[in-house]
């Protein structure tokens, strides 16, 4: 089997064993054993929730340094709209942007305005009514990995429409290329990201086959340096370089990209317990009524995610500010070609969760379970180093663990 990039890596020598990171996960990738944690490569989705419960920050999320830069004739910068909410006393988005050429970035295009053009291709959609509804975001690709190998069958109402990040790539990398008239391979496009889902949605891009973002930096990383950078740019004339609305950066935060797609029959979920509650119920045919649906794996969306360095409650206040006076959207679909933004290539189920390829084989390893865990007290405490007695039961039939695993069962023998 290939070797699958991940954003997400353990540094095992941290690790303490405590099992707060099972508990999180929500495909359960992780199991401790011998007193360390082991993420199972095929299940892992890069959500990045074991990095933000981890007391011993044994779980790290990885990405390039700031120093790509130097690597290309010339760099442009893609800042998530997540990138303004982080700063104190913010009231014009110019300076971040400003501040991103000082510290040595050619030219900047906002994943903000590529996020507005999918908003209007997401009411073209809706409008159309050729996709079957209710239409769920694709925006967070932990949520999109999540359905890949869980919700299989809500895969058909997945939008299908490139990410703003693939779309503000793909932009940038055009206008660069006419105005310095270099080649391809001498254009950096940095993607500053705010979680490790977006890093590895760039080297293992769902949707589409290739990704033009060169480089991913995290928010944490470059803030230090942004900062000090901001504070000198505003002592001077700023460039006008945003061309964002309220629609753009609203995307940051959760709800923001229903609000874009302007329907009043949508539902947003933030945190991971609350989207899969939605999928779970959306998977039964619980919800109805609902045209649009919009997810995100982090609390209160993209500014929750574990690459920034703001709390997320104060984040959206932050957004909900910048926004107030800003145009409502100055991005528009007729300036891209609405064929140019869907997907190239189909998102197909990824079966890592399957018991067996055999339905026979697999019934016969479902019964075991059933029947193994029927045997286990039921406490889903994490001790035995599996997330429940039934993942337990699992890795028993699965040849990767025994009962002796479990502490309650060994202490009665």
């Amino acid at each position: 089997m290939p070797e699958i990039f991940h954003s997400i890596t353990l540094i095992s020598e941290r690790c303490k064993g405590c099992t707060n990171c099972i508990k999180r996960c929500p495909t359960e990738a992780i199991r401790v054993r011998k007193g360390k944690a082991k993420i199972l490569s095929q299940r892992c989705i890069d959500c990045g929730e074991c990095v933000r419960v981890c007391p011993y920050h044994a779980k790290q999320a990885i990405c390039d340094s700031l120093d790509v830069i130097n690597n290309f004739k010339y760099t442009v910068a893609l800042p998530d709209p997540t990138l303004y909410a982080q700063f104190h006393n913010l009231d014009d988005i110019d300076i971040v942007l400003n501040g991103l050429l000082e510290i040595g970035f050619d030219d900047v295009f906002e994943v903000a305005a590529a996020a507005e053009i999918v908003s209007g291709a997401t009411r073209k959609i809706l409008n159309d009514g050729n996709q079957k509804l209710p239409i769920i975001s694709t925006a967070c690709p932990a949520v999109v990995r999540l359905i890949r190998v869980r919700f299989p069958g809500l895969l058909k109402n997945l939008l299908k429409i490139k990410a703003p990040m693939y779309i503000a790539a793909e932009l940038a990398r055009k206008i660069a290329i006419e105005k310095t008239g270099l080649k391809s391979e001498d254009i950096g496009i940095i993607f500053i990201s705010p979680c490790a889902a977006k890093n590895t949605a760039v080297r293992n891009p769902l949707g589409v086959s290739t990704c033009e973002v060169d480089n991913v930096v995290a928010i944490k990383d470059i803030y230090p340096k942004l900062l000090h950078a901001m504070e000198k740019v505003n002592k001077g004339p700023l460039k006008e370089i945003s061309t964002t609305g309220r629609i753009g950066i609203s995307w940051a935060v959760s709800g923001g990209e229903s609000g874009g797609a302007l329907v009043d029959d949508y539902l947003a979920a933030d945190g991971f317990e609350n989207v899969i509650e939605v999928l779970e119920s959306l998977e039964d045919g619980k919800i109805t009524g609902v045209s649009f649906v919009e997810l995100s794996a982090c609390s209160s969306g993209c500014v929750g995610g574990v690459l920034t360095v703001e709390n997320p409650y104060v984040a959206r206040s932050r957004t909900k500010y910048l926004r107030k006076y800003l145009p409502v959207a100055p991005n528009h679909i007729d300036e891209v070609q609405f064929k140019d933004l869907g997907w190239n290539e189909e998102i197909q189920y990824d079966p890592v969760l399957a018991l067996s390829n055999d339905f026979n084989e697999a019934l016969k390893k479902m019964s075991e379970i059933d029947s193994i865990a029927s045997g286990f007290p039921g406490l889903d405490r994490g001790a035995c180093g599996a997330p429940s007695c039934r993942a337990l039961a699992e890795d028993i039939v699965r040849g990767e663990a025994s009962k002796e695993n479990c502490v309650f069962l060994l202490r009665k023998q």
